[in-house]
């Protein structure tokens, strides 16, 4: 591998190593507003919203986590 293709690869490695845990931190926040929801008995379409959001952000922090170990893993 070139060097350029090197740095490239890596920059996209370090955009996977800050993506996925801001999507874990998304995921976090959007169930921790649910919770609130449910405890304040808020509206049921809100709560319904807010699991959509949550299933959506799960989705796509395991397709980054299934990605990025698939292209960057080492394999051993």
């Amino acid at each position: 591998m070139s060097g350029r293709t090197a740095r490239k690869a890596g920059n996209l490695a370090n955009l996977f190593d800050i993506l996925i845990p801001v999507g874990m931190a998304a995921i976090v926040v959007v169930l921790l507003l649910g919770i609130w929801n449910l405890f304040r008995n808020g509206p049921a379409n809100r709560s319904q919203m807010l699991m959509r959001w949550r299933v959506g952000l799960q989705f796509l922090v395991i397709v980054l986590v299934m990605g990025g170990l698939y292209f960057f893993g080492n394999g051993g």
